[in-house]
């Protein structure tokens, strides 16, 4: 399976080492906001023992056309911002290579065209890919089906620079029909990113909790999004669709 990158910040580096080690996918190209004059690869960049040769390139250093022309890819993985559509939307539609977004949060806008562009290819976008997240929510919607009375509390953690409400909290409320103004948040020191579900019984409470320790884990739900996506048909996807079979098989197995 052979991938490209957008976005090499923090995330996008440890989510690049993982498929660099990854022995059933390729890194074929990295695009990052700055441009690269050292002409470094990505495992040079990242200090990674591997004869992968994936370049890394500012997005004003090459046209994208040309890039897919010289280097094709079967899935491009979006780690950048808001306006990373604009660089590879028309050019994946047009090829039909399919599109892992990981943006956070996105303006109403580009999630319409992100749906539009299912329309031609197999998109997911998923504000935290990381698997255990996504599980954590498919539990709670199971828990909240059962026991529609309890009272729900959101708790999320992060560093102390985040400024934001985290897209992943916003997603966690809008699934279980709470407000996001509801959520509590929590700044300090260097989370990477913490999120809790507090279940409120009358006489017991049920806390469903996610942590995520390193960034490499959006790199392995990357992995695990892709790996699915591909045997998909073309249309819009959330992790939770991807996570639902799974599900319901360890049900008809008992």
């Amino acid at each position: 399976m052979k991938v490209g990158l957008i976005g090499f910040g923090r995330t996008g580096k440890s989510v690049a080492s993982v498929l660099l080690h990854s022995s059933d996918t390729t890194l074929e190209w990295v695009i990052r906001g700055s441009a690269n004059p050292e002409r470094r690869s990505a495992a040079q960049y990242l200090d990674i023992d591997t004869d992968n040769p994936a370049m890394i390139f500012g997005h004003d250093e090459i046209a994208m056309r040309d890039l897919l022309d010289r280097q094709p890819v079967d899935v491009i993985i979006d780690f950048s911002g808001h306006d990373g559509l604009d660089l590879y939307a028309e050019e994946a539609r047009a090829r039909g290579i399919a599109v892992i977004s990981a943006i956070s949060q996105y303006p109403e806008e580009r999630v319409t065209q992100l749906r539009t562009l299912g329309e031609h290819t197999r998109v997911l976008w998923s504000p935290n890919i990381t698997l255990g997240i996504n599980f954590l929510i498919l539990a709670a919607k199971i828990l909240k089906q059962i026991a529609p009375e309890a009272d729900i509390e959101i708790i999320e953690e992060h560093f102390a620079a985040k400024p934001e409400t985290s897209g992943t909290a916003r997603v966690i409320a809008e699934t279980l029909d709470k407000s996001a103004e509801d959520i509590k948040s929590i700044r300090a020191g260097g989370i990477v990113g913490r999120h809790e579900i507090l279940f409120g019984f009358p006489y017991q409470t049920v806390r469903l909790s996610h942590e995520s320790i390193a960034r490499e884990a959006f790199g392995n739900g990357v992995l695990f999004a892709a790996r699915n996506l591909l045997s998909r048909e073309r249309g819009f996807y959330s992790m939770q669709d991807l996570l639902e079979p799974y599900v319901r098989e360890q049900v008809a197995n008992g």
